[in-house]
């Protein structure tokens, strides 16, 4: 598993970044995916705000905090791998459970029934900049005996500032994430799913290294003009087609979006902000500073008719650099919208750990038992 390549601004887009006005660049579709470009059918109603990015005059103010973030995700990344004994196996019960540690026969490699990951290439545009065609990678997994005459869901799993779509390891087969997905659906505690973790920069320059930080704000006409459509039409999914191209939003509840950190801030302020037409599941994983607060997330959502299904929040106790602001991006939720109930389709989880993958893994592990029941 490919080192995760931390947030170099996970602490620099934190402490108090003003949000500017970042108006998404318009929505060129590909030429490769021009069979969907009708795919959005619904006008997504009441949600007309799009993702603001901050200043880049604050992200530099605040360049002095990125190395301790990138140091807090890196310190305490484990990618060994145990693997499954012949007990394990034949004790073939679902025994997982949403809660403060991930179980270890969950955390073993399971060499009976492996999913696989694929590493896809796909047309997407830079909706940061001029809005000209640009190739992008994705990693996907696919659950253990993929069958293209079944449809599965998908949830779209978003890196951290500093990382890329390797940052979750989904590269090969001691993937801390499919060694999860791979036990979860072997001991019966989910009907597995696709997992895609795409490159979350919607611009040219999308390495981890270099890029501007506010592409990560234009991710949202990605989402919805170029990855999702080519995910839908390429693999076996809930979409469904006719000759005015794939209606998204009457698939979003076999759709989910989580991530970490900066991720996190994605799924809040472009999952539920912004493309809340297309998915029903959110999880956002020690959310970085820039996400909406929970009043700005309540206003958007004022005239929103599309339900929520789930939004589940982790963020560990001694996180100093999200745990203040997650914490106010979410936790009033439920007291300022009457879309989140607490114990029904809302969660904010607080366990031990600082802004790195121990907490990331178990909310992970969390979600994953949680979204598409």
């Amino acid at each position: 598993m490919k080192l995760l390549s931390v947030r170099k601004s996970l602490s620099a887009i934190l402490l108090g970044l003003t949000l500017v006005s970042g108006s998404l660049a318009g929505c060129a579709q590909n030429a490769k995916n021009s069979e969907v470009s009708n795919m959005n059918k619904s006008s997504n109603e009441g949600i007309s705000e799009v993702a603001q990015a901050p200043s880049a005059q604050d992200s530099v103010a605040t360049e002095g905090g990125i190395e301790e973030a990138i140091d807090l995700e890196t310190s305490s990344v484990d990618d060994s791998a145990g693997e499954a004994s012949e007990e394990d196996y034949a004790d073939r019960v679902p025994t997982a459970e949403i809660g403060d540690v991930v179980l270890p026969k969950y955390t073993n490699l399971n060499t009976k029934e492996a999913g696989t990951i694929e590493r896809i290439t796909y047309t997407a545009h830079d909706y940061f900049g001029d809005g000209e065609p640009v190739e992008k990678e994705a990693n996907v997994y696919l659950p253990y005996g993929y069958d293209e005459s079944k449809q599965y869901n998908v949830l779209y799993l978003m890196h951290g500032i500093g990382g890329d779509e390797d940052e979750w390891g989904m590269t090969g087969s001691t993937s801390r994430v499919k060694i999860i997905m791979d036990n979860l659906a072997y001991y019966g505690d989910i009907d597995s799913f696709i997992v895609v973790t795409p490159n979350g920069r919607a611009t040219a320059n999308h390495s981890k290294d270099g890029s501007d930080y506010n592409s990560f704000y234009s991710f949202g006409s990605e989402l919805r003009n170029d990855l999702i459509p080519y995910i839908e039409s390429h693999y076996s999914t809930y979409a469904e087609y006719d000759e005015n191209g794939y209606d998204m939003s009457a698939s979003r509840e076999h759709r989910a979006m989580a991530g970490l950190s900066m991720g996190g801030m994605q799924t809040i302020n472009i999952g539920i902000g912004e493309c809340i037409d297309l998915f029903g599941y959110f999880g956002a994983f020690s959310a970085a500073p820039t996400s909406n607060t929970a009043s700005v997330t309540a206003n958007l959502l004022k005239d929103n008719t599309y339900p929520i299904y789930y939004f589940y929040n982790i963020c560990g106790l001694q996180d100093t650099i999200a745990h203040s602001a997650h914490s106010s991006a979410v936790k009033a939720l439920p007291a300022l919208c009457d879309q989140f109930v607490e114990g029904e389709n809302f969660m904010w989880q607080e366990v031990k750990g600082n802004h790195d993958f121990g907490v990331w893994y178990l909310g992970f592990y969390n979600f994953a038992q949680i979204v598409f029941k």
